[in-house]
């Protein structure tokens, strides 16, 4: 009797695998969603809608950006979580994507086993920057003044959790300055708090910052990136100013359904390399202040585990708690 319960098993395994193979084949045969966990305008939806026309030209339906803003990020990443694997629904992933799943422990969805790495876009740093009534120059030159002044300076940052609210925490942990955390609700509020000289110093992704820069609003001192970034070659690095090896990116990408055939991941993973490569898009992405750094599915999958264990670690260090 159990004879023919096992080839039954196997014949629909082989079914189902089939089926999967053929649909992988004539993959894709309609539009793709590609899910934003931000309101329009900002850096993720001009990251996906630049990444989505030239993937709609090349895959031969239309890729239709959603944003579903909301939940620090959590609403978006479930529907996607919980979304059929057939390659249609993809995620846009940035910080928020990793750092959830290496500070919450009641997430509706587990990053490291419901999603599978497709490809990364763009690499992009934070940076501190300052009123330029504050007498410093650089980051090494805060930390000088911070030490004679301590408890006084303030600096803005975003919620617990947040790459603006880790590195303030770090600084101050390897430097061991004592400067103030004003969190705010955003990186625009924050900002506008310096610039209004209700903080000393901000913390934000680079791409907010360079109107506020190029106006002369606020001044560049350190940017959290391996090296020294392209548009901003006279800033030095946080690990040239007192914070040794440190380094933090956004790194953002596409991810799908983990159970997504394998043949889809690999074409879409081709596609998103080859449109970041184009000279609109890519000139696109720079003009933002972004830094492309397309990665292929594997590699992209490597670094998003890596930067798991490494935020785990540096949350705990740093004594980040999010109830």
């Amino acid at each position: 009797m159990k004879r023919p319960n096992t080839l039954t098993a196997l014949l629909g395994s082989l079914a189902a695998l089939t089926a999967l193979t053929a649909q992988a084949q004539v993959w894709p045969a309609k539009p793709l969603r590609l899910i934003v966990a931000f309101p329009p305008g900002g850096t993720a939806d001009v990251v996906a809608r630049t990444l989505a026309q030239p993937l709609t030209t090349a895959l031969g339906q239309n890729v239709i950006v959603e944003n579903r803003a909301g939940g620090g990020t959590v609403i978006a990443t479930e529907l996607v979580a919980r979304a059929p694997a057939d390659g249609y629904t993809l995620l846009l992933t940035g910080f928020s994507f990793t750092a959830n799943s290496a500070l919450r422990s009641n997430l509706p969805f587990d990053t490291q086993k419901d999603f599978a790495a497709v490809a990364r876009i763009e690499g992009s740093p934070w940076m501190l920057a300052s009123h330029p009534s504050l007498p410093v120059k650089n980051v090494k030159e805060l930390i000088a003044l911070a030490r004679t002044r301590p408890g006084q300076l303030t600096y803005a940052s975003n919620p617990a959790g947040s790459g603006a609210h880790l590195i303030g925490a770090m600084l101050k942990l390897t430097t061991k300055i004592n400067m103030v955390d004003v969190p705010y609700q955003g990186e625009a509020p924050a900002m506008i708090a310096v610039i209004g000289g209700h903080a000393d110093v901000l913390i934000a992704y680079v791409p907010t910052l360079i109107p506020q820069l190029a106006a002369g609003k606020l001044r560049a001192l350190g940017v959290s990136a391996a090296k020294r970034i392209e548009r901003y070659r006279d800033t030095p690095t946080l690990a040239e100013s007192g914070m040794p090896g440190f380094e933090l990116a956004g790194n953002q990408g596409i991810t799908a359904p983990a159970a997504t055939p394998r043949a889809v991941i690999d074409r879409l993973a081709a596609e998103i390399v080859r449109a970041v490569a184009l000279p609109a898009v890519n000139e696109t992405l720079l003009r933002q202040g972004l830094t492309p750094a397309p990665l292929n599915s594997m590699d992209y999958d490597t670094l998003l585990k890596a930067d798991f264990q490494r935020m785990k670690k540096m949350f705990a260090d740093a004594a980040i708690k999010v109830e």
